[in-house]
């Protein structure tokens, strides 16, 4: 996941070590000052997917509707944690007829169910910026590991007085592990849509008072 705020350079400035927040706290070394409960801002953040449409070309898309949130624990990183909870209903493909089908009964079932949740079980810090956090997809009712691996980009206070961490990061799955197996023949071979999935993360989250 990671700081996808889309205000210019000029618009946020970074938390200097050592330096007073905003919120009137104290920035030091090291990541023990991120420490805190965070919201996801939908509104400068991003959960996209891609995938091999017809083998030759990639389909994207991203869901715009989603609430999450954070504990980070910048002393102890495996202790962090997080849920994602996605309203189905807001998949966006760019082409409305697609996404009407994503949501019948041949994909997402969405009269059935509403929601995708992603709920974290660890985590390990990989290096200084790099970490893998280790949790369950629920989709259609069915839960399956899947493990993120994410950079944190930094910290900023915005405008208004937020702190604000980013992250991004990215995930591959296979779709039929949640019972999304529909599929069409190509003519000389192969299907019309892979299996695999590209999952990304492009997150903004605000530290709570």
């Amino acid at each position: 996941m990671g700081l996808f705020n889309r205000k210019s350079a000029a618009a946020v400035a970074p938390v200097a070590a050592g330096s007073a927040s905003a919120s009137g706290g104290v920035v030091g070394a090291g990541l023990s000052h991120l420490t805190g409960d965070y919201v996801i801002d939908s509104t400068h953040s991003e959960i996209g997917f891609s995938l091999k449409y017809a083998k030759v070309t990639t389909m994207r898309g991203r869901f715009t509707e989603y609430d999450g949130r954070l504990r980070l624990d910048g002393s102890e990183p495996s202790a962090s944690t997080a849920e994602v909870v996605i309203k189905v209903a807001s998949i966006d493909t760019a082409l409305a007829g697609r996404d009407e089908h994503l949501l019948n009964g041949d994909f997402f079932a969405v009269e059935e169910f509403p929601e995708m949740v992603y709920r974290s079980t660890g985590a390990e810090r990989v290096d200084e910026d790099t970490f893998r956090m280790f949790g369950e997809l629920t989709i259609k009712g069915v839960s399956r590991p899947v493990s993120l691996d994410l950079t944190l980009n930094g910290e900023v206070v915005d405008p208004m007085g937020n702190v604000r961490v980013g992250f991004d990061g990215s995930a591959t799955v296979n779709r039929s592990d949640w019972g999304l197996t529909y599929n069409a023949a190509l003519e000389g071979g192969g299907v019309l849509i892979s299996d695999k999935i590209k999952l990304t993360f492009d997150i903004s989250a605000i530290r709570q008072a």
